[in-house]
């Protein structure tokens, strides 16, 4: 059966969590789906008993997902993107406005409705925000990109994907021209705070950490 709203957005949490390699904490999953803590752990213990299990979780150690739990989470964040994709090519919506509806439209769309939505766009690899779309078979391709934090000065790169879904934060940064496919170069660095000088065509910018945390780039020789 199809996992149910709760379910897929537990999955889709843990999963998000979890990129790194470390478990996800109950108190981080509560802060991210504002609910209570207790709330988390008894939703955690229902997926962990799930046939298939979802999750695996021991307390204090944190949970992560089971293979059959991170397909499951694929195929959510699979749809999310891609109907952000179509919602900004074919519909006209702003990259800041996307992220709510492809959070509602996501759990009730039809494979069929993903597999045509897929064809008509060319099945695309990155949403708006360049974030990767996971494949038709559920796999999430490499992400080879690096924060831009990491950048120095007389680096230039191209900006692949921003990681960030606050409306506010986004209209920011393309006021900037911070956006994916934009070529970058940084300029100055703070190590008094780690801010960077950051060029876009003529225009420079000084960046703190709360932004170049948020945009990941590839670097260019």
């Amino acid at each position: 059966m199809k996992p149910s709203t709760s379910t897929q957005d537990y999955l889709k949490r843990i999963y998000d969590l979890t990129e790194n390699g470390s478990p996800a904490s109950t108190n981080d999953l509560a802060r991210e789906l504002k609910v209570r803590p207790a709330s988390v752990t008894g939703m955690i213990q229902k997926l962990a008993a799930e046939k298939p299990a979802l999750v695996a979780y021991q307390k204090h150690q944190g949970v992560t997902l089971t293979p059959a739990g991170k397909r499951a989470a694929l195929e959510v964040i699979r749809h999310h993107r891609l109907l952000e994709t179509w919602l900004v090519q074919t519909l006209g919506y702003a990259w800041d406005e996307v992220h709510e509806e492809a959070d509602r439209l996501e759990h009730v769309i039809s494979e069929d409705l993903e597999q045509r939505i897929a064809a008509a766009l060319g099945h695309p690899t990155r949403d708006p925000h360049g974030e990767l779309i996971p494949s038709e078979d559920l796999a999430m391709p490499a992400d080879d990109s690096t924060p831009l934090a990491s950048l120095r000065p007389d680096q230039t790169a191209i900006i692949l994907r921003v990681n960030a879904h606050d409306p506010n934060l986004l209209r920011h940064l393309d006021s900037l021209g911070l956006t994916p496919g934009i070529q970058i170069e940084v300029t100055d660095y703070s190590s008094f705070d780690n801010n960077l000088t950051v060029k876009v065509g003529q225009k420079s910018n000084v960046l703190g950490l709360n932004i170049t945390t948020r945009i990941f780039v590839e670097p260019r020789e």
